[in-house]
């Protein structure tokens, strides 16, 4: 999947108003998720993705001010710094991030899933990971 299909596809699912805010939903997710897990896992991860959204697992690690990789983190501080990040309200920062998780899986056929997975505790897991028709 090219980096335009995956964007495309955030906007649509996630029911943004602008391409605007597909990226920056996705850079939040994606840069929480590469705080949250050590660095090897994100590098995986990311080289599944497009260049461009992998680099968002990516940039955290190679920021001189970054928090460390693999930090732990409640499910309620994830989302709240994805929140922060993206400048939504908590409870769509929850939904958003979702989307771009799902998207991120479907574009890898599951591998993403699959690396992400064993590196998160059971709460957060079961929300970024959870396939349902919970979207708001």
């Amino acid at each position: 999947m090219q980096h335009d299909a995956f964007i495309g596809q955030v906007q649509a699912r996630a029911r943004l108003d602008s391409r605007g805010a597909a990226e920056r939903v996705t850079r939040a997710s994606l840069e929480t998720l590469g705080e949250r897990v050590p660095s090897p896992v994100a590098e995986k991860a990311a080289a599944q993705l497009p260049h461009e959204i992998g680099e968002h697992l990516r940039r955290v690690a190679h920021a001189p001010d970054h928090r460390p990789s693999g930090e732990h983190m409640t499910q309620h501080d994830f989302f709240a710094r994805v929140a922060e990040r993206a400048g939504a309200k908590y409870p769509k920062a929850i939904f958003e991030a979702r989307c771009v998780i799902e998207i991120a899986n479907e574009a890898t056929h599951g591998a993403f899933a699959h690396d992400i997975r064993p590196s998160l505790d059971s709460d957060l897991e079961r929300i970024l990971f959870e396939i349902g028709d919970q979207r708001s």
